[in-house]
């Protein structure tokens, strides 16, 4: 059972405060993967159903949550995914972060970012352009479709097969390029292989001429990993195989990058929570 409220230590000296119990409520609610009830959460935190009825309104009224169309099940809101996106794009720990990225760039000579799973889609955190005339511009805080995405694929092949099916089976693979994977057994073919081989490519999957080579970093608790770096490069400048000679340095940016994320206490795990 989840506790609702902080330690003393983080409270006023009541140790039970309205906004602390608001933030609480929260704290379960970013954990949920699919839409949950009010007896749902009672069973879950223990507190009275009127209790968390009148707590998810004045929620509800925030933007932080909203309803569902059945009137009777609820998902995280606008303002608190873009809160959560916010917090992503401008952690403290963004300036050691990005000179990670520099050097890596250096190394591989290629445009290299940094990504998270936000709301299905895979979200540019941050990014450092190659000095190469040919390259692609992709700024901080843009988003691509998962499915034609080397992390993307990465953050897929995190989810249990049912979460998964659940979140690709109403989307449309939409086809940006020839080499899109717009048919769902041939992307589940292609996660079983990222899912073996540790990495994932973007071979002109969401634009023409781009290639892209991705790992995830790892996640400071062992755990499921919501941040992931790649590089991009020109097919006339990079191909599968030479870009396939860029992994180690790759990995070894993203083991860097994990220390970074230990160091600051940023957990970044639980980006693909999977139903028990």
């Amino acid at each position: 059972m989840n506790d609702l409220r902080l330690a003393k230590s983080d409270a006023k000296p009541d140790g039970d405060t309205p906004a602390l119990r608001l933030f609480g409520l929260l704290e379960v609610i970013a954990t949920k993967d699919h839409p949950f009830n009010l007896q749902a959460l009672v069973e879950e935190t223990g507190l009275p159903k009127p209790t968390l009825h009148r707590m998810l309104q004045q929620l509800e009224a925030a933007g932080m949550v909203q309803r569902n169309g059945d009137g009777r099940h609820y998902g995280t809101g606008l303002r608190l995914r873009r809160l959560a996106e916010n917090l992503l794009l401008n952690n403290t720990s963004h300036g050691a972060r990005h000179m990670v990225l520099r050097k890596l760039v250096e190394e591989v000579g290629e445009s290299c970012n940094l990504t998270a799973f936000s709301s299905g889609e895979v979200l540019y955190l941050d990014r450092v352009e190659t000095a190469a005339p040919l390259r692609f511009y992709l700024h901080p805080g843009s988003r691509v479709p998962a499915h034609c995405s080397a992390t993307g694929k990465l953050f897929l092949a995190q989810l249990a097969p049912a979460q998964r099916q659940r979140l690709l089976a109403h989307a449309e693979l939409e086809r940006y390029t020839a080499n899109t994977l717009t048919d769902h057994a041939a992307l589940e073919a292609e996660i079983e292989r990222v899912k073996r081989d540790g990495y994932a490519m973007d071979d002109e999957e969401f634009l023409p001429g781009l290639l892209c080579l991705g790992v995830l970093v790892p996640a400071v608790d062992g755990g499921k990993s919501n941040l992931g770096l790649a590089l991009q490069a020109p097919v006339m400048r990079v191909t599968r195989e030479k870009s396939l000679q860029m992994l180690p340095a790759l990995q070894r940016a993203a083991r860097a990058l994990a220390a970074i994320e230990a160091e600051s206490g940023t957990a970044w795990g639980g980006g693909a929570d999977e139903d028990e």
